[in-house]
C-alpha cells in the first residue's frame, strides 16, 4: 500500500465553513487503496479562528489527519498571513522530518513557501512532489497592494519561493490550463501534468438542492440574478448592484440580484445598496453548500463577477455554476475561461465593471427565454462530463500512481 500526503492550509473539516476539493482528495485515495494523511493547519482559513483539534481527532475521519501550528491572521492579505505562512512551512519541515515516512508528497501552491518545505522535503528523501495549482501569488495579492517598487519588494519572497516550487515538481495538478502550465513558463522539463477542474460532486449538489428548494422563497415573477462566493477585491459585486439600480431604473422591478457569500467588503457594498436605497438587491451572507446549491437552482441567470484586473481563471464556483444548469454571464477576463464560455456555449463573456452593460446582458438573456434554458442545458452538460469529481479526480490518482511505481523502479525496488 503506497502512502502519501495531502497537505494544505484550506480544507473544509466537519463542521466548518469552506472547499472540500482536498479532503474530497485524500477521500478519493483512500478509496483507492492509499494510505493517506492529509496535513493541515490548526488555523480555520474560512472562521479566522484555531481549530479545536482534539474534537476534530474525536471524528471519524477515511484518512489520517495531523495538525502543524500556524498563528492566523485576520484578513487575506496581510503582513500577518505572510508571517503565520512562514511559521506553518518551519513547522511543517518539523513535522515531515520526525514523521514523513511517505512514498510521495501532494501539496497546494499556494501558499508558496509552504509548498516550498514540502517540495525541498521530497527532494532530500528522493520521493515524488505533486504541485496543486490552485492559484498564483504574488500575481492574486497584487489586487489589493500594488505600490510601484514597495510592492516588487514586499512579494519577491513569493515570486522566489514559487519559482522554486516549481523546479522542484515531479507532477503538476493545475486547476485551470493556465495554473497547469505556469510552472513551467520559466523552464521546459517532462514533468506529467494535467488540468483537473476544482469541480463538485453532482449527487451532493442535486441532493442539497432537493432538500433545501422548499425552503426558497420565490415570489411569483421574480427573475433571479445570483451571485455565490467571495465578497472581496477581486470580485466585482459593486457593478452588479449599480447593474441592479439601473434596471430598475428601466421599470425591471421585478429582476432581483441576490449575492450569496461573505468576505472583507461586504459591509461597504451592503452600505453602497442602502445609500442609494437599491431594494433589488439582497446580501443573504454564507450559505451552507446545499442551500447554496437550492439558491443556484432557483435563480435565472447566474454571474461570474470579477473585477478587470483578476488573475483568476477557472475558480472554485464554476462547478457549481455549470451543476445548477443556468445561463452564466461571465465578466472574469482570463482568456482560457472565456474561450471556455463561448465555445460551450453555456453563457456570455461581457467587459466587467460596467453596470450599463451588465444590465444589457441580464434585459437579453431576461428576453430570450429560449437561449437562457439552451444555455442552461448546456451547463449542465459541461457540469456531467467535466466537473464530477467521481470521473474527473481518476487523473489525480493515475498520475501520482505513475511517479511513485517509476520512482520505485529508478531505485531497483
Amino acid at each position: 500500500m503506497y502512502k502519501i500526503a495531502v497537505i494544505t492550509m484550506g480544507v473544509r473539516l466537519n463542521g466548518e465553513k469552506g472547499y472540500t476539493r482536498f479532503r474530497y482528495i485524500c477521500e478519493f485515495l483512500a478509496d483507492a487503496g492509499y494510505q493517506v494523511d492529509l496535513i493541515t493547519t490548526t488555523f480555520q482559513h474560512w472562521e479566522k479562528a484555531q481549530r479545536d483539534v482534539e474534537k476534530i481527532k474525536a471524528d471519524s475521519y477515511r484518512f489520517g489527519i495531523k495538525f502543524i501550528y500556524e498563528p492566523g491572521y485576520r484578513k487575506n492579505v496581510d503582513l500577518r498571513r505572510i508571517r503565520s505562512h512562514r511559521i506553518a512551512a518551519k513547522n511543517l519541515t518539523a513535522l515531515l522530518e520526525r514523521e514523513g515516512d511517505y512514498d510521495l508528497l501532494y501539496a497546494e501552491i499556494p501558499p508558496n513557501d509552504v509548498a516550498l518545505a514540502a517540495a525541498e522535503f521530497a527532494q532530500r528523501r528522493g520521493i515524488p512532489f505533486v504541485a496543486d495549482v490552485n492559484d498564483l501569488w504574488p500575481e492574486a495579492m497584487r489586487m489589493v497592494l500594488d505600490i510601484p517598487v514597495f510592492s516588487d519588494i514586499l512579494f519577491y519572497p513569493l515570486k522566489r519561493d514559487a519559482e522554486k516550487v516549481y523546479r522542484l515538481v515531479s507532477g503538476v495538478i493545475g486547476t485551470s490550463d493556465e495554473y497547469r502550465d505556469r510552472p513551467f513558463r520559466n523552464q521546459d522539463r517532462p514533468v506529467p501534468r494535467e488540468t483537473v477542474y476544482v469541480g463538485n460532486e453532482l449527487s451532493v449538489f442535486d441532493a442539497g438542492a432537493e432538500e433545501n428548494m422548499g425552503s426558497i422563497r420565490k415570489e411569483s415573477g421574480e427573475f433571479w440574478v445570483t451571485y455565490a462566493g467571495t465578497i472581496g477585491t477581486s470580485y466585482d459585486i459593486r457593478t452588479m448592484i449599480l447593474s441592479a439600480e439601473e434596471l430598475a431604473g428601466r421599470g425591471r422591478t421585478n429582476i432581483k440580484f441576490k449575492i450569496l457569500g461573505d468576505g472583507p467588503m461586504k459591509k461597504e457594498l451592503e452600505d453602497l445598496a442602502v445609500s442609494r436605497n437599491i431594494s433589488n438587491v439582497e446580501f443573504l451572507g454564507y450559505a451552507p453548500y446545499d442551500k447554496m446549491a437550492a439558491y443556484l437552482k432557483a435563480s435565472d441567470i447566474l454571474v461570474n463577477s470579477f473585477v478587470r484586473k483578476a488573475p483568476q481563471s477557472i475558480v472554485t464556483k464554476i462547478g457549481d455554476y455549470l451543476a445548477a444548469g443556468r445561463a452564466m454571464i461571465n465578466t472574469c477576463m482570463s482568456p482560457e475561461f472565456r474561450a471556455k464560455v463561448e465555445n460551450d456555449g453555456f453563457g456570455v463573456n461581457i467587459i466587467p465593471e460596467d453596470a450599463g452593460i451588465l444590465a444589457d446582458a441580464v434585459e437579453s438573456l431576461y428576453q430570450d427565454e429560449a437561449l437562457r434554458l439552451e444555455m442552461g442545458r448546456r451547463a449542465r452538460r459541461i457540469a456531467e462530463e467535466q466537473f464530477d469529481r467521481p470521473q474527473s479526480y481518476r487523473r489525480i490518482e493515475k498520475l501520482i500512481r505513475g511517479l511513485i511505481e517509476q520512482n520505485r523502479r529508478d531505485k531497483g525496488e
